[in-house]
């Protein structure tokens, strides 16, 4: 019996790319030039789908691959994947969650120290010369003792607040419940109210349609012109033209984001603006995490095709 064929909706670093040529063959769907004519040809034949979080799998992928059983998203959020092409035919999806969460929880708490304190800005301020020949680099805001809110208190939610912690930080949650884990922090049902209280926002929740521009204009007003929004979930939870209005006009205060609709080509008025720090998506991007990431993407592939339950199964 020869190899499971998969589709292979974008690139993987060495370390998981050889071992799923060596145990799968590896259809790669992201250097075809030509994508209808290249998923007409493969498509009968795959078994399964490798993706990741940001590519996922549109219906029209879906519907070309007939004979698909299973979609393996290498990170933890799956909103890219259709759910409602693979429900009907039985497609099991998996993501790669635990793996991640505290590395990505890390990066929100080092945005939100740089993005207070001008850290970046700051070392520019040495490397010029202004140090020398304007003197002092202008105050910032403290951290410690401020008010912070988690809009979503699930696996990373709860590990940027168990690290906001340390810092002497009041702090509250909006999530659909008050949860029995965070008896020590406020829980604040409306994400309007949670935003007025905060003087941080962190928007830590999963994507999907009830979530779509959680984060809009009154969220963004709430929050101030003395208020900082840090994102380290999925883009689609923001209203962006209504954040980008605010950074521009002064309603809201800064931002701190690790993800952008259209990414890698993001708004370029986000570009212009000296109120917001901007990365390129990487908050699980740790050689350890991605290892970790990765080969939790290939086990569930693997246990998929042997005839075992699924180690981290979303549908």
């Amino acid at each position: 019996m020869g190899k499971v064929e998969l589709l292979q909706m974008g690139p993987y670093p060495d370390w998981d790319q050889n071992p799923l040529d060596e145990a799968f063959v590896m259809h790669r769907y992201f250097e075809a030039a030509d994508k209808a004519a290249f998923l007409a040809e493969v498509g009968p034949r795959v078994r399964g789908i490798a993706t990741r979080g940001e590519l996922g799998a549109n219906a029209t992928v879906i519907a070309a691959c007939p004979n698909l059983e299973v979609i393996s998203v290498y990170g933890v959020g799956f909103d890219a994947v259709d759910l409602s092409a693979c429900r009907p035919r039985g497609i099991r999806v998996t993501n790669t969650p635990d793996v991640l969460t505290k590395d990505v929880a890390d990066l929100g708490v080092a945005m939100m120290l740089a993005q207070s304190r001008g850290i970046i800005g700051a070392e520019t301020w040495v490397r010029d010369g202004s140090w020398a020949s304007k003197g002092l680099y202008p105050l910032k805001r403290r951290v410690w003792g401020r008010r912070v809110g988690v809009l979503g208190l699930g696996r990373i939610g709860y590990e940027v607040a168990r690290r906001l912690a340390g810092f002497d930080m009041d702090i509250a949650y909006s999530d659909v419940a008050p949860r029995d884990y965070a008896a020590d922090w406020t829980f604040v049902a409306d994400p309007v109210a949670l935003a007025e209280r905060s003087d941080f926002l962190f928007v830590t929740l999963a994507a999907s349609a009830d979530t779509r521009h959680i984060v809009g204009r009154k969220v963004i007003e709430a929050l101030g012109p003395e208020g900082m929004l840090i994102n380290i979930s999925r883009a689609s939870n923001i209203d962006e033209e209504a954040l980008l209005a605010a950074l521009e006009s002064g309603a809201l205060g800064s931002a701190a984001l690790d993800v952008f609709e259209g990414e890698p080509k993001l708004n370029p008025r986000f570009l212009a603006l000296d109120n917001v720090m901007l990365q390129p998506h990487h908050a699980s991007g740790t050689v350890e995490t991605r290892k970790a990431m990765g080969k939790l993407m290939r086990d569930n592939l693997t246990a998929h095709f042997a005839g075992q339950p699924l180690l981290t199964p979303v549908l």
